[in-house]
């Protein structure tokens, strides 16, 4: 789409007093703007081709405008100025990441929680493999007569164990054995085809009873692993905005923001490193009016993570994604330290007891 540069000028201009303000966009206050050396009759006249071209619309009478979809998108591709952090905002994020970070016990929770204030918008944040899980080590320890503790050590370093019971004799050379066995065969691959789970039980000696349990818990595992991770914060926020002040619309949006919509935005862990959906781009009809910045970041040991925000079409793209930019950095420099390979988020070693063959 071919706009003339002082197309582009007005354009901008509508968008930067409507995120200002909130409220539809004359030829007058255009006219006031620094740089806008132009008349109010030619202002006009490219208020209405713009509106026209579908990049504005005009709502109900007024003689104002807003920007539409289209415009927005127009807006983030081609307008947007670049946003620099002042140092004051700088340092209070900073500040507020230090003392969020001191209590990082579950990491995608306080993340969306700290964002939301930041931005005083709803956030939420992902965090996904960018490939499938795999087996990174297997051990099998004798509980008691019948009794076993699986152990399964995945590529991400998340660790789950699982007690087993079943009327087994069996020593603890032939444990030893068999956890040979699978660290030969079924580590560092993310399916188990039935050739390889015969030839397991084959080679198993006398634990191969214990193969269909190991093999069922372990896809399990890994199958857990693959799931993204959604953690939404700060839905109510969405309240302080002037778009939402009708109850009823708000509602409407209120009840479809939730973590399965979240998951299912397009694109939402690929794509360059951040992302801006405008309005009709969601995929639910409910958010519609709303647009999404996502940013991505680093978790190491073969995970992605992502924060983003919801808001209206009319949010501060600009401020919204330096500040998200800005969090996005410190994350990826904060998991990229030996203490943080883990995803702190509950995936620790936890127990699981089962009964089997009684």
């Amino acid at each position: 789409m071919e706009l003339s540069q002082r197309k582009k000028q007005v354009l901008q201009t509508v968008v930067d007093l409507y995120i200002r303000t909130a409220e539809p966009v004359g030829s007058k206050a255009i006219a006031a703007m620094p740089g806008m050396n132009y008349s109010s009759a030619t202002i006009r006249n490219e208020l209405a081709e713009l509106t026209a071209m579908g990049l504005l619309e005009q709502p109900h009478t007024s003689a104002g405008r807003i920007p539409s979809p289209a415009g927005y998108r127009l807006y983030v591709d081609e307008l947007m100025q670049g946003y620099k952090l002042s140092v004051d905002e700088t340092k209070d994020l900073k500040n507020a990441m230090e003392l969020k970070m001191q209590e990082f016990d579950q990491v995608l929770d306080k993340v969306a929680k700290l964002v939301s204030q930041a931005t005083d918008l709803p956030a939420y944040t992902v965090a996904a493999r960018r490939g499938k899980a795999t087996v990174k080590r297997f051990d099998i320890l004798m509980a008691e007569a019948g009794s076993f503790i699986l152990v399964v050590m995945t590529d991400g370093d998340v660790v789950k164990n699982k007690l087993i019971k079943l009327p087994l004799a069996v020593s603890e050379a032939d444990l030893r054995l068999l956890s040979a066995v699978l660290n030969a065969s079924m580590t560092g691959i993310s399916e188990f085809t039935g050739d390889l789970l015969e030839r397991v039980t084959r080679s198993a000696g006398p634990a191969a009873s214990l193969v269909p349990v190991i093999v069922d818990f372990t896809t399990q595992v890994l199958r857990s692993q693959q799931d993204a991770e959604v953690a939404l914060r700060g839905q109510v926020r969405l309240l302080h905005q002037p778009e939402y002040r009708d109850v009823e619309k708000a509602q409407e949006v209120l009840s479809t923001l939730d973590e399965e919509t979240i998951s299912n935005l397009p694109a939402v862990m690929g794509g360059e490193k951040t992302q801006i959906l405008v309005g009709p781009e969601n995929v639910a009809q409910e958010l519609k009016d709303t647009s999404v910045v996502m940013t991505k970041f680093d978790i190491g040991e073969g995970m992605q993570g992502l924060i983003g925000v919801v808001g209206p079409t009319r949010m501060d793209y600009a401020k919204v994604t330096a500040r998200l930019s800005y969090f996005a950095e410190n994350l990826s420099k904060m998991f990229s330290k030996p203490e943080r390979k883990q995803l702190g988020s509950g995936e620790t070693t936890t127990q699981e007891d089962e009964s089997h063959g009684r």
